[in-house]
This record gives structure tokens, C-alpha cells and sequence, in this order.
């Protein structure tokens, strides 16, 4: 499947765009909608705080002992995970890392998107492409 870059708004031109991919995140009977930022730079998947909510999470202060790294290394964060179906691909199982915050992107990182799916970027077509790992 090959993805566009995109930006988050119409104010931002074809230079602010990056790999963002619709998704369908479900956790037990929830389902939702999201658009999760493809970042190879990234140790793990985060899931903000309100996703995580709204796929039926309880967050408990006492299972929030990931530590994040980089901007997110103040936010505590908690394992999270959830079934991740991407267009017609099969639905594969993601572990997040899942912020108390919402001034995070859901992010797809090295564990376990990458792990998951084999990514080849195309900056200067400004566009990506996400194939089912080789079993």
C-alpha cells in the first residue's frame, strides 16, 4: 500500500507534510479512527492519552512505569495494546506506549510497527509505502 505525506492542516504547505497513515485501532469491543505518524526515529508506538480512553483504557498510575525517551521522557506512560488494521492489510496486534498526555501524535514506532510491517519512505515523491512482513 503506498501512502501520501500529508499535512495536519490546509495553513501548511507540501514541505511540513509527513508519513501519517489512517488506521483502525480496536481494543476489546471499541473501535476508532486514527491517524498514526510513521516515525522510523522512534523507539516504540505512543498512544495519547484520550485514545486510549476512548478504546476503553483505565489508566492506573501504578502500571505507568515505561520511560519514554526525548520529548516524552517527562510524561509517565503505561502498556497499551490494541488490534491495528491499515487499508486492506490483515489486522496485526500493536504494543503502545500510552502517554497521560494529548500534546503527543500517536506515533508508529520501531516496537512494534516496524517489527510488524516492512516501510520503504520516498521523500522526494512524498510518499511511503507499508507491506505486511514476510512470514
Amino acid at each position: 500500500m503506498v501512502f501520501k505525506y500529508s499535512t495536519r492542516n490546509s495553513t501548511q504547505n507540501e514541505l511540513d507534510s509527513l508519513p501519517r497513515i489512517p488506521l483502525v485501532l480496536t481494543n476489546s469491543s471499541r473501535s476508532l479512527n486514527a491517524m498514526g505518524l510513521v516515525d522510523s526515529g522512534a523507539t516504540i508506538n505512543v498512544l495519547p492519552y484520550t485514545l486510549g480512553l476512548d478504546l476503553g483504557g483505565t489508566w492506573d498510575d501504578r502500571k505507568a512505569n515505561l520511560q519514554l525517551a526525548g520529548n516524552l521522557s517527562n510524561w509517565p506512560a503505561m502498556p497499551f495494546v490494541a488490534m491495528a488494521m491499515i487499508d486492506d492489510l490483515p489486522p496485526v496486534k500493536l504494543v503502545f506506549g500510552w502517554v497521560r498526555s494529548d500534546n503527543v501524535p500517536l506515533i508508529l514506532g520501531q516496537t512494534n510497527f516496524f517489527v510488524e510491517f516492512r516501510v520503504c519512505f520516498d521523500r522526494a515523491k512524498f510518499e511511503f509505502e507499508v507491506l505486511q512482513k514476510a512470514k
